[in-house]
């Protein structure tokens, strides 16, 4: 059995890492340099790295950030916000980071699926997805909608569908984030990501919704995850990556030791 990941998420707006509930009222709360270099040394298995306004501004992703991150940390480095083109993923690649992600510009042209994964291989690609609860209706199905540009205009197009489409496409991996869970710390939407992860081969990471350790055990068990994003628990303090990697293995998750 592969090890579960953890990984820290960093929202940035205008160069400063940002945190919100789902998706509004975000106020700013550090340097995504610093803080990636301390989950780094912390024992994180992974970034995430989400240029949080660069789709609803419509303007390039801030590729100095992302290369002093990626000069900073020695784990892989996953990069998304305002990628629309290949061209995009090559410069976010070439300033250092091992993914892309794609979420906007992925709904408005599939195509950059496949053409990414063509160009630099599906693991270098990942399909971010905002999702949202709305309940069943004809086009969607599943009860959850995807939303795009920072959860600001609903596609009419279902969740489901979409990512076992974007596989279809190449997508090397995806990740989920809840709307309803975002930054709320009262645990993931184990529904959602139970339905994505046990539709799709490629591994799902789990994000929205993270307060303790428990519901990271949750999600990676009973939601099946093959990863959890994490933010709030840790960048206001409340646990540290030993802390919660520790309390996983204690209750048998397989996770890489750090602590």
């Amino acid at each position: 059995m592969l090890s579960k990941r953890i990984i820290p998420c960093l929202d940035v707006r205008e160069g400063k890492t940002t945190k919100g509930i789902k998706f509004k009222d975000n106020i700013d709360i550090g340097d995504p340099v610093e803080m990636a270099r301390l989950y780094y040394e912390s024992g994180a298995d992974e970034i995430v790295f989400y240029d949080i306004t660069a789709s609803s501004e419509k303007r390039d992703i801030m590729i100095d950030v992302v290369r002093r991150v990626a000069d900073s940390i020695f784990i892989p480095f996953s990069v998304g916000g305002g990628i629309r083109s290949v061209d995009d993923m090559r410069k976010v690649l070439l300033a250092g980071a091992e993914k892309v992600s794609v979420n906007s510009a992925a709904v408005k042209n599939p195509d950059i699926i496949s053409k990414g994964a063509e160009a630099f291989g599906s693991q270098c690609i990942v399909l971010g997805m905002d999702v949202k609860h709305v309940g069943k209706k004809d086009n969607i199905p599943s009860g959850y909608e995807i939303v795009i540009n920072g959860g600001r205009t609903y596609m009419g197009i279902d969740a489901l569908k979409w990512a076992i489409q974007a596989q279809e496409l190449g997508a090397g991996e995806i990740c989920l984030n809840s709307i309803d869970a975002d930054g709320t710390t009262t645990g993931y939407e184990l529904k959602l990501t139970s339905l994505i992860s046990g539709s799709v081969e490629i591994p799902v990471i789990a994000s929205g919704g993270a307060g303790t350790p428990e519901h990271l055990k949750d999600v990676l068990t009973k939601g099946k995850a093959d990863a959890a994003l994490i933010a709030s628990m840790i960048h206001y303090g409340n646990y540290t990556l030993g802390q919660i990697k520790s309390y996983l293995a204690s209750s048998g998750v397989k996770v890489r030791k750090s602590w």
